[in-house]
């Protein structure tokens, strides 16, 4: 089975391979399905390492859509600073390659399913808070934590594009343990000192 999550992405990916591609120009393509690609292309490289420097822009835009989604939006809009953010060209065969491996996990995976809740608005705008959520933890300066936020909002992405109602409930226990886990790091760094204090 090929998503059509993969194929989109692919699609996209080889144009970026051929030209700069900005995230405006893939909103104008996807319209209501521009949400979960551009936010799929935006993660993606959270997964492997990255350049530093491109996790800025790509972060705000996810918090952005995920807000708007949360408030009912079906049409994205960014601001013209995000919007105009242009891929490196010489960033997209390496993309495509990650893609292609996080492709055939998801594969394994996924189908349509559940698909009441899955065609759900009400669904719709709470995978926006989660989505959002999860946006600010993988922003956020918490060490070692990058990749858990990342693989939540790529299930619940997935989910959306592919009506896996199934997928989208084990994406929202998910976020439940993505937040522990984050809690839990941030706690352990507020107490080192004390800790170290009394190791010596």
């Amino acid at each position: 089975m090929h998503l059509r999550f993969s194929q989109d992405i692919e699609s996209l990916i080889k144009r970026l391979s051929e030209e700069p591609l900005t995230i405006a120009a893939i909103l104008s393509e996807t319209s209501e399905r521009g949400f979960g690609l551009v936010i799929g292309l935006m993660v993606i490289p959270f997964l492997f390492p990255v350049p530093p420097g491109l996790t800025g822009i790509p972060g705000t835009a996810c918090v952005l859509l995920g807000v708007q989604m949360a408030l009912g939006r079906r049409t994205p809009w960014l601001p013209k600073k995000v919007a105009r953010f242009r891929f490196p060209t010489s960033f997209a065969k390496q993309l495509l390659q990650n893609v292609r491996r996080v492709t055939r996990i998801l594969e394994k995976i996924t189908r349509p399913r559940m698909r009441r809740i899955a065609a759900n608005p009400k669904i719709w705008q709470f995978n926006g808070m989660c989505i959002t959520w999860l946006s600010i933890l993988l922003i956020a300066p918490i060490p070692l934590t990058n990749p858990f936020p990342t693989i939540g909002i790529l299930l619940l992405v997935v989910a959306m594009l592919e009506s896996d109602g199934l997928l989208m409930c084990v994406a929202y226990g998910l976020t439940t343990v993505i937040t522990g886990i984050c809690a839990t790091i941030v706690y352990l760094l507020w107490r080192s000192p004390e800790f170290i204090q009394q190791w010596l």
